[in-house]
């Protein structure tokens, strides 16, 4: 483990004055002006640059204008939920009425627009087909589709093969020779930015106004916006940042969605203080229950209600899909855990591999990207994790793996060269760099175990495998404030590639108390007396602190000196805030 403290990259400092806490971590973010910061809808990348915006846009307007059948194919995920219910609400707005969804179940379809999921999709009889958040990787499914004389449009974000699928139209920021500039649009942005364009061509044609349609304002969409974008854990660059914080500021205001709101509710959350991370941690592993356990149809269900004692109900529903997930997951985990003790002790001598792959008979294919996340989180190395992909059908010998990544290793990339250099072993691959997805033979694994150690063990140095723990330095004793806190939490939405901000000090534990023989609640006083602004005022001042999920015996005793890595929040109990250290490692004890 090492601790790297971050370094200015970025100067938006005030001239004459000294610089701020928000100002340097703003610098150490890169963020150079203020204009940055400004997070209005009109500093958004235009959305001309999207390549295939026009085809796009042109086909929905046709199936418009001539009442046609739409049929939006969706994915199973919090993206994929978000990014169905936006698209059927748009067009509802929009005054088109012939619109249905249709997302697979993951367990008799699998991923994407696949050849018998364009089969069910004949139940719908649809004249237009649009896939949300999958369909770039799809170049059988769209095929059969246009066979059967189904106009195809396609928009996702995943990164495309060689090969692209003979679509009608394709929106994808990372498709080859596309100008936009923004390639971590998330597939929720992707069908913003197609409904925005739609809209456009509409009013040029005057559309509304012909039909006596009041003009849409799709703004009204960007609380699932930002929520599918959290969700999906996209870089969160400045177009991304501003989807996002419009998005919350409709949160705050109370004019998000009912199905959103409910989802706070049963998460005893309030959403009037919502920031990033309450989408990402409350929101967001909810809907994706439905997806991993049941049927995203559920979630996507809460996302259209506009009842809110309805969407109440599916809001419960979804809360207790993730209560069940959580016992799954932790039923595997423990099991995980043996295995890689079994594997230590049959084949590692000690070391770690290169990547983890673990595979079990009983697991379930709906926590398997979740485990991986958990497993990697603990070794710091690529993982894979799989599971029957029909766990009822003993002949079906094939698996599906899910994979999370270290930032060094581009995981759907290395799933390409294992592919490339191991023909016919992989039977379907995508996704990003830090997350993929594959389904093989289960006769295969070893295979694909050992090819895939290879690759990774090529392209990795002597850091590859060590974690890397980012602060943004010490702060001041008299810097342990409510305003503070405050400040750094509604500063701007913090996520991937746009961290929140994390400090490291050393403190003097003045009490701890065990909760639930996991967690500690700290009493800790600030050592650095040097970095106070006032006398003594180190000396004097202690600060509540919670750690979770400790090993108890990385902490010294009371009035022990303890380096810990922390992010300085905002504890609200019953209407009371107050300052409050969320511990995220320690460092030296």
């Amino acid at each position: 483990m090492k601790l790297v403290r971050r370094k200015q990259i970025g100067n938006i400092t005030t001239k004459g004055k000294p610089a701020s806490l928000l100002d340097r971590v703003y610098a150490m973010r890169g963020v150079d002006s203020q204009g940055e910061l400004v997070m209005q809808l009109k500093n958004l990348h235009p959305i001309s640059q999207l390549k295939g915006i026009a085809q796009a846009t042109k086909l929905l307007a046709n199936a418009i204008n001539n009442q046609l059948q739409i049929l939006i194919i969706g994915d199973f995920d919090a993206d994929g939920a978000t990014s169905t219910a936006l698209a059927v609400r748009a067009l509802a707005m929009i005054g088109h009425q012939q619109v249905d969804y249709l997302v697979p179940n993951r367990f008799e379809f699998g991923y994407g627009l696949s050849p018998e999921i364009v089969d069910e999709a004949a139940k719908f009889s649809p004249d237009l087909i649009i896939t949300v958040d999958n369909g770039i990787s799809s170049i059988k499914g769209v095929a059969h589709a246009k066979s059967k004389g189904y106009t195809v449009i396609i928009t996702d974000h995943h990164l495309p093969a060689r090969t692209l699928p003979t679509a009608d139209a394709i929106v994808n920021p990372n498709q080859a020779g596309c100008d936009f500039p923004s390639k971590n649009l998330a597939g929720v942005g992707v069908i913003f930015y197609v409904m925005l364009a739609l809209k456009s061509k509409l009013l040029k044609e005057q559309y509304f106004k012909s039909n006596n349609i009041p003009e849409p304002n799709l703004t009204e969409l960007l609380d699932l916006v930002a929520l599918g974008t959290v969700a999906d854990v996209v870089p969160l660059d400045n177009n991304n940042r501003i989807l996002v914080e419009q998005g919350l500021r409709r949160l705050r205001s109370g004019l998000a969605c009912a199905g959103i709101v409910a989802l706070f509710q049963v998460a005893k959350r309030n959403s009037q203080n919502a920031v990033s991370a309450d989408l990402g941690f409350t929101c967001g592993p909810r809907l994706n229950a439905a997806g991993r356990l049941d049927d995203m149809s559920l979630g996507i269900e809460c996302l259209l209600c506009n009842d809110p004692i309805t969407a109440m109900d599916y809001a419960t529903a979804l809360d207790d899909l993730n209560i069940e997930r959580r016992a799954i997951e932790d039923s595997m985990k423990a099991e995980a855990l043996v295995l890689l003790e079994e594997l230590d002790q049959n084949k590692l001598q000690g070391e770690l591999p290169p990547v983890i792959c673990l595979y079990k008979k009983n697991w379930h294919q709906g926590v398997i990207g979740i485990l991986a996340a958990r497993v990697r989180e603990r070794y710091h190395r690529p993982t894979v994790i799989f599971a029957p992909a029909d766990a009822d059908d003993p002949k079906n010998t094939q698996i599906k793996g899910s994979a999370r990544s270290i930032p060094s290793i581009h995981i759907r990339d290395v799933f390409d060269v294992v592919a490339t250099a191991n023909e016919g072993l992989l039977e379907k691959f995508g996704g990003h760099a830090m997350a993929a997805g594959l389904s093989l033979d289960e006769s295969q694994l070893e295979i694909f175990d050992n090819a895939i150690c290879k690759v990774v063990l090529a392209q990795a140095n002597d850091e590859t495998f060590q974690e890397v723990h980012y602060s943004d330095g010490q702060l001041e004793a008299d810097d342990f404030n409510l305003q503070s806190a405050d400040s750094l939490r509604f500063a701007a939405p913090w996520g991937q590639h746009f961290p929140p901000p994390v400090f490291d000090n050393k403190f003097t534990l003045v009490n701890k108390r065990l909760l639930k023989e996991k967690h500690l609640k700290l009493i800790l006083r600030p050592c650095d007396k040097q970095k106070s602004g006032k006398a003594g005022l180190a000396e004097q001042k202690t600060i509540q602190a919670i750690a979770f999920n400790v090993d108890v015996d990385e902490w010294p005793e009371e009035g022990g000196e303890v380096h810990l890595l922390y992010k300085l929040e905002v504890n609200e109990f019953r209407g009371d805030c107050s300052v409050q250290l969320m511990i995220e490692r320690v460092l030296i004890s």
